[in-house]
This record gives C-alpha cells, structure tokens and sequence, in this order.
C-alpha cells in the first residue's frame, strides 16, 4: 500500500522533488519553489487550510519551477503556481488554478490542467504531451506560443475523448483538493467547456 504523510502548514523549497511512486504527501498550506522538480512517481496534493476564504483561483499556493523534468506521478494544487511550472515535464500529470509565464516549456510528455489564467509564452518549445487551459477573458491566444504548438477548442462533438478526459480529470482533483473552484467548473460544466483550450504540439 502507498504511504501516505499529511502534512499542515508552509513548507519551504523542493517539496516532494524526485517523488517516488508509493508515496503521497497531502499538505494543508502552501509551499515555495520546486514542488515535485523531478518527481516519478506518486502524488503530491496541495490545498489551503479549511478555515481560508481566500479563492483559489486568485491566489498563489505553490512557487516557481514546479515539476521540472518530472518523469511521473501527479501533482494537485488548489491554487495557482508561479512562473516555469511543467517545463521539461516529460511524463507528470498535475492540475493547478493558475500559473505564470513560461508553463510547459520544453514539455516532451505528461499532462497539464490549467484552471484559469496563464502568463505569456505557455508552451514555447513543447515537442510532446498536452494540457487543458481554461481561458474566461479570451486572452489566451496572445499567451500561448505560436511556434510548435496549435490550440483547439474541445466543445464540438469530434473532440468528446478530450471532453470525457478533462471531466475525469477535474473530478478526480476535485476529490483529492475539495477545490471549491474544481467543484464549480465540475457543476457547470456545459458553460465551462467552450471557455477550455486543449493545447498540443503541432
């Protein structure tokens, strides 16, 4: 059986950093830069603590550099990530409410859920994998990198894998974070589909 440590409060740098799989660290709090950098395997969860009011989708709950070179596992953060999350991810799935710029950088594999706003230059040199981005201001195609990869919207009936997947996807965070945002989308989830990008490469 897996192991599983429970963790409260701010933990600092490289938390869960080369995860292996058959251990999962829960964490009620926050934590800094590179969250799961080279992580293979098992899981990482990351939620506020049950008293907060803050809305996760505006507030940050990991650093930058998150999941670097990760080759597996998951990653499940009930907040937003700083600059450089998933790059190099060759194999990690995670989903997070937000992120800076340069997510997914060189990503060669794995797979990414991005519930709300990304900075610019997402997938500048992503040869592999994909990620769901969901986009409410319209913003997103002046974000994301033109060059190697191509953004296709998943609500039209061709694309119904895509939309099965990234249900699957939400409910399973939503199960590990009771994110209240997850839990919205999740419950709304017809008005949310067409505001989602499925981006991959070219």
């Amino acid at each position: 059986a897996p192991l599983t440590l429970k963790l409260s409060g701010v933990a600092g740098q490289s938390l869960g950093v080369w995860n292996a799989g058959g251990l999962n660290l829960y964490l009620e709090g926050d934590a800094n830069d590179y969250v799961g950098k080279g992580m293979a395997g098992g899981k990482i969860v990351i939620f506020p603590p049950k008293a907060s009011t803050l809305e996760t989708q505006k507030t940050s709950i990991i650093g930058n550099t998150c999941l670097y070179g990760a080759t597996g596992g998951q990653l499940f953060a009930a907040g937003c990530a700083g600059e450089r999350f998933g790059v190099r991810n060759s194999g990690a799935r995670a989903v997070i409410e937000g992120a800076g710029d340069h997510c997914c950088e060189y990503m060669t594999g794995g797979q990414i859920t991005v519930l709300g706003n990304t900075g610019y230059n997402f997938g500048a040199g992503m040869t592999g994998g994909f990620a769901y981005v969901l986009d409410l201001d319209r913003s997103f195609v002046d974000k994301y990198n033109h060059e190697l990869v191509e953004i296709h919207r998943i609500s039209n009936y061709s694309m119904e894998e895509y939309r099965n997947h990234l249900r699957s996807v939400i409910t399973e965070y939503c199960n590990e974070t009771r994110s209240a945002w997850g839990l919205h989308i999740l419950d709304n989830f017809d008005d949310y589909i067409p505001k989602f990008w499925l981006v991959k490469p070219k």
